[in-house]
């Protein structure tokens, strides 16, 4: 299984259709052609994804001069709470700062639980968009960005 067939595979599994975060392959494949965009992956031990390993963990992102976005980020279900994601998100803060960012950002809905691991690990809010996203049955949630010095 490829780069791109394990991040779909997490993501099926990690993002519920209700809140529509979920990107489809096609606009995953099109990111990663991207000269400044990459994915981490993970396994359920929290090391790289070599070939034989299965994916449990990911992070989508893209560099800027400066600064580095988190587009998405998803850990398995099943492979929730053992601290995955803080690893990923720490993983990837580092590979930002050593590519020279200042910063890193993020954004997310207003009710996201994931709030409180982006917070805990130092994401501090500085932005909201009213009415940005819409779940599966139309509400309005907002948009919040969040940014963390490196």
């Amino acid at each position: 299984m490829n780069e791109l067939d394990q991040l779909m595979a997490v993501m099926e599994a990690a993002f519920d259709p209700h809140w529509r975060e979920a990107w489809t392959r096609q606009q995953v494949a099109n990111s990663l052609a991207m000269p400044h965009t990459y994915a981490i992956l993970v396994d359920a031990a929290g090391g790289e994804v070599k070939h034989g390993n299965e994916a449990a963990g990911f992070i989508l992102a893209r560099r800027a001069p400066g600064e580095e976005e988190l587009l998405l980020i998803g850990v398995h279900p099943d492979r929730r709470g053992r601290g995955l994601g803080r690893g990923l998100i720490e993983g990837f803060a580092a590979h930002a700062r050593k590519a020279g960012a200042e910063r890193i950002f993020l954004e997310m809905r207003a009710n996201n639980p994931a709030e409180s691991l982006y917070r805990s690990c130092g994401f501090e809010p500085i932005g909201r968009r009213a009415n940005y996203y819409r779940t599966l049955d139309g509400t309005p949630l907002d948009a919040i960005t969040f940014a963390r010095k490196l």
